[in-house]
C-alpha cells in the first residue's frame, strides 16, 4: 500500500472513532501555539518550585482475565472495544514486575471465565510463585470455577476465594473426539486417507465412526498423565494429598460454600468484601491499578501538529522504538496449525495459523540481527503441512548455526509441531504439553456421490497414468493407494530421520517404538528423551541468555507485534498481495459450507470442534500430505 494510500485509511478510521474532529480543531489552533507554550512555559516555572517529591503510594495490582491466553504478543495500546486475549508472555511480564516493585503490596489474580491452555497454566503458576516469593500477597478470586484447569491455576494462589453460591466445577478431565464417517456420508463424500503409524489418528474422524484400539489407549495414557499433572499441583499449592484432591474432584461439582468447608478455598466473599479486607490491611488509600503493568493508551494533544503526529505514531505502534544496539533474546512463535502461506488458508480455522514464509523470514532475520544472541522458538501447534515443517525446520538450523538455539513448547507441539522443534539445542516443555505424534497422514475426498445427488456428472480427460491421482472424483485405485502409501513412506522416513539424527543418543527406545503417531505430554516425552527439560517459556528464555553468556538483554519478539490500528489497516488493504486473501476468504470451501447448517444447529463447544475437525479436513485436501496430530477434543 502506497504512503498516501495509507494514510488515507488511518484518516477514515481515526474519524470512525472519533478522532477527525480534535485533530481538525487542533490544526486551527496551531496559529495560537507561541502564546500558549509562553504560558505554559511561565507556569512550569512557578511548579518547578512548589513540587515536592512524595513516595509513591501503596498499590495492589488486580489482573482481569476474561479471554484466551494467547501466544503470540500483540501491540494492545489501542483498544476499539470488547474483550481481547492477553498474550501470554506480556501477563507473565507484568506479574514479574509486580512482583519486583517495592510499591505493590498485593496482587489480586480474578478469574472471569478466561481461556486457558493446561501448559499455560504451568507457566502462570511459576509466575505465581515468584510474586509469593517476593513477600506479596496474591489473592484469586473468581465468580464461578467452570473447569479444573482454571481451578489448577486459581489454586496455585496464596488466597483463593469465590463469591457466594459460586458454582465450583472442579470435576476433572472431559473431551469428545467428533468422528465425522456418518456426516460425510450424508453429503454424499467418500473419506480415503493413508497413515503411517497404527497411532496415527488424525484421519481417523473421517474413515471411522470410532476410535481404534490404539488411538483409546494412546487417549487414555495422555488423560491418566494429564490429569496426574493437574492433582499434583494443586494438592502442592494446597498442601494436601493427591487423594484429598481427587476425592474434592469426584465428589463435585460444589457450592462455594461447600468448597471452603472442604478445604479447596480459603473464603466466600463478594468482590467488595475482598476489597475491603484489602483496604483494612493496607490502609484506606491504598490504590486498585486495574491496569497495572499495561502500556498507556496514547493521548492526542490537539494544540500541535506535533502532538498530532505523536499521537498518530503511537497509534501506529512506534511510540516506542526498539534499541536494535542492546543484546537481546529473540522469541519467533509458530502459532496455530502449520502452512505454506497464511492467505491460502485463513478460512480453514478459527484459529490463526502459522505460516512457514513468515516465520522463515522471521527466523532468518534474527539469526542475521547480530544484537540477538540468543533465539528461542516457541512452538504452540498441532502441525501441519509436511513441505511447511521442514522449511521452518531448516530455517532453524540456520540460526542454530550462528547462536544458541533452544524450542519452548506450549499447549501443544504434535507432529509437525515436533518436527520443527526437534532440531534445537534443548527443547521444553510443560508437564502438560501435548508433542510428538511422529507420523503422516495424507488423503482425499471423494465427492462424487455429492455430485451425484444433485445431477452433476464429470467427465475425466488425462495423460499420465497418475495425472489423477488426486482427482476428487473417486477414491484412490489400487495402483494409485500403493504409490500413495510409498510416497507418504519416503516423507515419514526423512521425519523418523531428523528425529534420530538430531535428538541422537537422547531417545531412550528405537525411534519406531517412539513414532508411529504416539502422542506424549511433555512429562511423558522428558522420560522418553523427546525433550530435554521441563520448564516455560520464562524458563526457556532464561537457559537461552545463560547459553549466549548475557545476563543483561532485552526480550524481543521476532517480527515486531503489529499495533491494533496496524493490523486493521492490513485487513482493510486493497493491495494485489492481499486479494488472494479476500477471494480464498469469499470462497470458503464447499463442503465446509454445505455442513455449517448442520454443525450450527449444535451446542457452541461441539460446533467449534466439528469446524476444527472440517478445516483439518481441508487443509489435509489441499497440502495432500499433512503431519498433523489427532483432534483429542479435551478442550481447555
Amino acid at each position: 500500500m502506497s504512503s498516501a494510500r495509507k494514510w488515507m485509511k488511518l484518516a477514515v478510521v481515526m474519524s470512525a472513532v472519533g478522532l477527525a474532529a480534535p485533530f481538525l480543531s487542533g490544526a486551527a489552533r496551531a496559529q495560537d501555539k507561541p502564546h500558549d507554550e509562553a504560558a505554559k512555559a511561565k507556569g512550569a516555572e512557578v511548579k518547578k518550585d512548589e513540587k515536592k517529591v512524595e513516595p509513591p503510594k501503596a498499590r495492589i495490582a488486580v489482573f482481569r482475565l476474561a479471554a484466551a491466553v494467547k501466544e503470540t504478543p500483540t501491540e494492545e495500546i489501542f483498544n476499539f472495544g470488547g474483550e481481547t486475549g492477553t498474550p501470554l508472555w506480556t501477563l507473565v511480564e507484568r506479574l514479574d514486575k509486580a512482583a519486583a516493585d517495592p510499591a505493590v503490596k498485593a496482587v489480586v489474580v480474578l478469574l472471569d471465565g478466561a481461556t486457558i491452555g493446561a501448559a499455560q497454566v504451568g507457566e502462570l503458576r511459576q509466575a505465581f510463585d515468584r510474586v509469593k516469593a517476593a513477600g506479596k500477597e496474591l489473592i484469586g478470586h473468581t465468580d464461578t470455577i467452570s473447569s479444573l484447569g482454571q481451578y489448577t491455576l486459581l489454586s496455585g494462589a496464596g488466597r483463593v476465594s469465590a463469591v457466594p453460591t459460586a458454582d465450583v466445577w472442579a470435576t476433572g478431565l472431559y473431551g469428545e473426539t467428533p468422528y465425522l464417517r456418518g456426516l460425510l456420508e450424508k453429503l454424499g463424500v467418500k473419506p480415503d486417507f493413508l497413515t503411517c503409524g497404527d497411532y496415527k489418528s488424525a484421519a481417523e474422524i473421517f474413515m471411522r465412526e470410532g476410535p481404534s484400539k490404539e488411538a483409546e489407549a494412546m487417549q487414555n495414557w495422555l488423560l491418566d498423565s494429564l490429569y496426574d499433572t493437574q492433582v499434583a499441583r494443586i494438592a502442592a499449592s494446597r498442601k494436601v494429598s493427591p487423594e484429598l484432591v481427587k476425592a474434592w474432584i469426584d465428589s463435585g461439582p460444589h457450592s462455594a460454600e461447600k468448597a471452603k468447608e472442604l478445604g479447596m478455598l480459603d473464603a466466600v466473599e463478594h468482590r467488595q468484601d475482598l476489597e475491603a479486607r484489602l483496604k483494612k490491611s493496607y490502609g484506606d488509600d491504598v490504590v486498585f491499578d486495574r491496569k497495572y503493568g499495561k502500556k498507556a493508551e496514547p493521548r492526542l494533544d490537539a494544540s500541535s501538529p506535533f502532538g498530532i503526529l505523536k499521537f498518530w505514531g503511537e497509534l501506529l505502534g512506534a511510540s516506542k522504538p526498539v534499541d536494535k544496539k542492546k543484546a537481546a533474546i529473540g522469541v519467533v512463535y509458530v502459532d496455530g496449525p502449520i502452512v505454506l502461506n497464511a492467505s491460502s488458508s485463513a478460512e480453514l480455522f478459527q484459529e490463526q495459523s502459522a505460516a512457514s514464509t513468515e516465520i522463515r523470514k522471521a527466523l532468518n532475520e534474527a539469526a542475521a540481527d547480530d544484537a540477538i544472541k540468543a533465539v528461542v522458538l516457541r512452538v504452540d501447534s498441532p502441525g501441519g503441512s509436511a513441505l511447511a515443517s521442514e522449511i521452518i525446520l531448516d530455517a532453524t538450523r540456520r540460526v542454530k548455526a550462528k547462536k544458541p538455539f533452544t524450542v519452548s513448547m506450549g499447549n501443544v507441539a504434535g507432529s509437525g509441531g515436533y518436527y520443527v522443534a526437534c532440531g534445537a539445542d534443548t527443547v521444553f516443555a510443560d508437564d502438560a504439553t501435548i508433542t510428538g505424534s511422529i507420523g503422516v497422514v495424507g488423503g482425499k475426498l471423494a465427492t462424487g456421490g455429492m455430485y451425484d445427488k444433485i445431477g452433476v456428472k464429470f467427465k475425466a480427460s488425462r495423460r499420465g497414468q497418475n495425472a489423477g491421482m488426486l482427482s476428487s472424483g473417486d477414491v484412490f485405485t489400487q495402483a494409485e493407494r500403493i504409490k500413495m502409501q510409498s510416497w507418504m513412506d519416503e516423507i515419514y522416513g526423512v521425519f523418523k530421520g531428523h528425529v534420530t539424527a538430531i535428538r541422537g543418543g537422547k531417545l531412550k527406545k528405537p525411534i519406531d517404538d517412539l513414532a508411529g503417531g504416539r502422542v506424549y505430554t511433555g512429562k511423558q516425552a522428558l522420560a522418553l528423551g523427546l525433550v530435554d527439560r521441563l520448564g516455560t517459556l520464562h524458563d526457556a528464555v532464561k537457559f537461552a541468555a545463560d547459553a549466549a553468556k548475557i545476563t543483561e538483554y532485552d526480550v524481543r519478539v521476532v517480527p515486531r507485534p503489529k499495533s491494533a490500528l496496524e493490523r486493521l489497516l492490513d485487513q482493510s488493504a486493497g493491495d494485489d498481495d492481499r486479494k488472494g486473501l479476500d477471494v480464498a476468504a469469499a470462497a470458503r470451501p464447499f463442503l465446509i459450507s454445505q455442513a455449517l447448517p448442520l454443525v450450527q444447529a449444535l451446542d457452541p463447544a461441539h460446533a467449534a470442534v466439528v469446524i476444527d475437525a472440517l478445516g483439518r479436513l481441508e487443509l489435509v485436501r489441499r497440502e495432500g500430505v499433512v503431519l498433523m496430530a489427532p483432534e483429542l477434543g479435551l478442550g481447555r
